[in-house]
């Protein structure tokens, strides 16, 4: 028999699902109350809600949707961080000092990675200074072509000065001839 709270339950789970870009499992063993609470307060900081959730509640969920992936995480008590936005750095500093806290593995943008994964995702620099450093190294191609077009020309005209300044000085005339060749024969 399905009963109301399982539904309610199942229906929040489906929620945490849809409506978010990062979802973390998490191993959860017990610590005291005040460090829950702690923890809780510092993931908020950084938009980051922690969710228990059930097994009994999340396995036939996930059985029969994209994230079916995700099953083998969910065997023991789990927890779930989740946000709206992409935290993953914040979420690993944060649950470095917490230790009775095991991050297993994440769905972010509806990608599925393990802790690993996790781990090389907040490494990475943030999409504004990517598309800073994607704009510089384009912006400095066109520079250094630009100046390999000019060097030419510019070479060219610093060897036609000299040849003036030399005419004007008088030091030479034209160039001497070579002699033709003779053929043998």
């Amino acid at each position: 028999q399905d009963n109301g709270y399982a539904r309610l339950l199942r229906r929040q789970v489906e929620e945490v699902f849809r409506d978010n870009r990062m979802i973390a499992v998490c191993q959860y063993n017990s610590m005291p109350g005040e460090d829950v609470v702690l923890m809780r307060y510092y993931l908020r900081k950084h938009n980051i809600e922690v969710k228990f959730v059930l097994n009994e509640i999340i396995r036939p969920l996930l059985s029969q949707s994209k994230y079916k992936n995700l099953l083998p995480l969910f065997v023991a008590r789990n927890i779930l961080l989740v946000s709206p936005e992409l935290k993953a750095k914040e979420m690993l500093r944060v649950l470095k000092g917490v230790p009775q806290i095991n991050l297993l593995g994440a769905c972010i943008d509806n990608t599925i990675l393990s802790r690993k994964g996790v781990e090389n995702l907040a490494k990475l620099p943030s999409l504004e200074v990517s598309q800073g450093q994607t704009v510089g190294a384009l912006a400095l191609l066109p520079s250094q072509t630009s100046s390999l077009l000019q060097c030419g020309s510019a070479h060219l005209t610093a060897l036609l000065d000299e040849h003036i300044r030399r005419l004007q000085a008088g030091e030479t005339g034209s160039p001497a001839e070579p002699a033709p060749a003779q053929s043998s024969g």
